[in-house]
């Protein structure tokens, strides 16, 4: 292991000023040392933030050279200046393209030659960045240009308009989610007068492009109303087409793949109500599809199924893990779907794509994801002709479509990745079964998945349940006996964290460590129950099965708990702060990201963004006591305690509107002012970032270079010796 900086160089930790506030809740008197760090503005709280960023780079000064080799490492291993396999959309091939030396990349297309022709064109991949990859390549955007100037820049989102001559693109230039649309006429490449902003993400252009439909958020940062812009209009004219007032709902709108319906979307976490704008009966204005009732979650796509139009409802109506109906395009009530695929509570299904001949199906099974395909037929009575799965041989593997925008293309984008293999983009061609492989990303210097192996693993509780580990290392490299680890977990919202593959991991790899993602209960790899075990009243068990995961691969001989780093970001964050607190000495270091540990001063505050939004989620503990004792009794800033905490790094961003960087560092300050032993705990805030961290590629790969330094030295492997 490197050693430590000599203690004579290193400054002594910053000490947060204690500043009790009190509040009575539930007969409790709850005191707070810190909630004054909450005043982003004030001198003492960025003089304190400052102060904590000088102290975690002097205590990590001695990997200074470590970083630097690593984020080398991921730079020789990236291909610099590259190009993504183009995707089709009318009349056009889209794609995009990567420069060495550049942070962002550019958007690019070119026409189609062949209508009947769904090969994508093969761009150059020598060609120098002031060529064309493409006979007559137009350039769409340059992010470069657009980022010029600018510390931090977010590409928010960018849409063609249907006749192809038009883009609507949003950028963010602060990092608080909060987009500006402008509009950039592609013909003479001249922005039209249009500005749109305090935007949520990006736009939708109607059917006509004429218009544009857009979101935006109340106060607490709640997606709240839909607006229609008209081109040449001033903002302060656009139209209120929806505005959901009930605070645990959010709303956000988009098109077809068909194109004749612009959908409405509104949803709580347990409950979902959609509107629909008929482009060929736009008189009728916004129809409810199905009225909302507590509980009930649908999605809606429109298909033509034997030659009728009718929407897909993929909802929980029979059964928790979803079922595939379908239903007229007109209000209609549960009862009346009819079931295309019926409820399996071995299957949950999670999405569905239709196109013109055949549907696509996301689900998954015993932790895996699967793509399914049902062919279509001419019969109303009878329209499915086929069903089956498309097929991999991996033992663990993460399979998706995506990138296919064409209601009449006859084959499927599909995207396939492992741990092992870097991420790959397949079409699938339905009219002859045949799966084609278009694009593996490249990793340079020699990489080949051989030299790897992956694992499914099964961890036991407590409570009976087995929670499913996805594990990688280089081959042989257990042969001399436990290694050291890095075990990954989220747990929250249904999100699944699937395996996948990553450049930057290898520099763990590569050194002799290993990487685990842990499947804890309150994520979605499992189904509905695998969610609903892990939220609400039940979140104490998404701590428990990550501690059962660390206990199974010490037990069973894959690590020690001195080897052993635990990783987690947000709601992630929160697993980490609670195993911190929990099982201390499972671990020999815990990197905390954006972390929501703080939750229950969070979640006590119905003001703070999106609160109201997850009380589905935690509850509500201001008004029910027994929410508020559960989460008193996990919330990681509630309980932290006298004990010898293992090295922590805690990582947050001074613009994060989803996690508050007040979190992390209240919570560090509660850690040194309480923790005994070594007390070696560091907060590092990202000044000009947001929830997702710093933009630009190489700043990114330099914060990840920052955090995996951390983690070699917490496992031994600092030291170029250890490689």
């Amino acid at each position: 292991m490197s050693p430590e900086a000599t203690p004579e160089l290193v400054p002594h930790s910053p000490v947060a000023e204690r500043r009790p506030t009190t509040r009575e809740i539930h007969g409790e008197t709850r005191t707070d040392d810190y909630e004054w760090l909450r005043e982003k503005d004030s001198e003492d709280v960025v003089a304190h933030l400052e102060a904590e960023n000088a102290y975690t780079e002097a205590r990590t000064a001695h990997l200074a050279d470590l970083r630097a080799a690593i984020f080398d490492e991921i730079k020789a291993r990236t291909l610099e200046t590259d190009l993504s396999v183009p995707t089709r959309n009318r009349g056009y091939w889209y794609y995009g393209r990567s420069f060495e030396g550049k942070e962002y990349g550019v958007s690019c297309r070119v026409p189609v030659n062949d209508p009947d022709d769904w090969t994508p064109p093969q761009p150059a991949q020598d060609c120098a960045p002031d060529e064309p990859a493409l006979p007559g390549e137009e350039l769409l955007l340059d992010l470069n240009a657009l980022a010029e100037g600018h510390e931090f820049f977010s590409l928010g989102g960018s849409a063609v308009s249907p006749d192809g001559h038009l883009l609507a693109y949003s950028t963010d230039v602060v990092g608080d989610e909060r987009y500006t649309v402008r509009v950039l006429d592609l013909r003479t490449r001249e922005l039209l007068g249009d500005e749109i902003s305090g935007v949520l993400g990006g736009a939708t252009w109607d059917r006509d492009g004429g218009e544009l439909y857009y979101t935006t958020t109340d106060e607490a940062w709640r997606a709240d109303k839909i607006w229609r812009h008209r081109l040449g209009t001033p903002q302060t004219d656009d139209e209120l087409v929806f505005h959901e007032t009930d605070e645990r709902f959010w709303v956000g709108t988009g098109r077809t793949r068909s194109d004749r319906f612009l959908m409405v979307a509104s949803g709580s976490k347990t409950t979902s109500e959609y509107h629909f704008l008929d482009a060929e009966a736009p008189e009728k204005g916004l129809q409810v599809f199905a009225p909302r009732v507590e509980g009930l979650e649908y999605s809606l796509d429109h298909a033509v199924l034997g030659g009728e139009d009718r929407f897909l409802v993929l909802h929980n109506h029979t059964g928790a893990d979803f079922e595939l109906a379908t239903a007229p395009c007109a209000t209609t009530d549960p009862d009346a779907w009819v079931p295309l695929i019926e409820h399996d509570s071995a299957v949950r299904l999670e999405d569905v794509d239709a196109f013109a001949g055949h549907l696509v199906v996301h689900q998954r099974s015993q932790g895996l994801t699967q793509l399914r395909v049902l062919e279509l037929g001419d019969d109303p009575a009878a329209p499915i002709t086929d069903d089956y799965l498309v097929e991999f041989d991996e033992e663990v593997y993460t399979v998706g479509s995506g990138g296919n925008p064409g209601f009449h293309q006859p084959t499927v984008r599909l995207g396939y990745t492992s741990m092992a293999i870097p991420s790959s983009v397949y079409d699938y061609d339905v009219r002859t079964r045949e799966l084609t492989l278009l694009r593996r990303t490249p990793v340079l210097g020699g990489y080949d998945p051989a030299d790897y192996e992956e694992h499914r693993l099964w961890a036991p509780t407590e409570d009976g349940e087995q929670v499913p580990i996805s594990i990688v290392c280089r081959r042989g490299a257990r042969d001399a006996g436990p290694i050291p680890v890095l075990l990954y977990g989220y747990g929250a919202y249904e999100a699944s964290i699937d395996p996948y593959f990553s450049v930057a991991r290898l520099s763990l790899l590569d050194r002799g460590a290993g990487f685990a993602i842990a499947h804890v209960r309150g994520g979605g790899e499992m189904g509905r129950r695998w969610y609903d075990g892990g939220k609400m009243l039940n979140k104490q068990n998404t701590f428990s099965d990550f501690i059962a995961c660390a206990r199974h691969l010490v037990e069973t001989g894959w690590t020690t708990p001195q080897r052993l780093v635990a990783e987690g970001a947000s709601a992630g964050g929160l697993l980490m702060g609670a195993v911190a607190n929990q099982a201390p000495q499972l671990f020999g270091g815990i990197v905390a990201g954006v972390p929501f540990v703080d939750a229950l001063t969070t979640m006590l505050d119905a003001s703070l963004p999106l609160t109201v939004t997850e009380y589905d989620e935690w509850g509500n503990p201001e008004d029910d006591p027994t929410v508020y004792a559960t989460m008193r009794g996990y919330a990681p800033y509630e309980n932290v305690i006298a004990t010898d905490y293992p090295p922590i790094l805690a990582e947050t961003s001074l613009n994060d509107t989803r996690v508050l960087y007040v979190e992390p560092a209240k919570w560090v300050a509660k850690l040194r002012a309480t923790a005994v032993g070594r007390r070696d705990v560091l907060l590092r805030t990202e000044m000009s970032a947001g929830h997702g961290g710093v933009s630009g590629r190489y700043k990114s790969w330099h914060d990840r270079a920052f955090s995996l330094a951390w983690i070699l030295d917490r496992m031994g492997l600092a030291d170029p010796a250890a490689d």
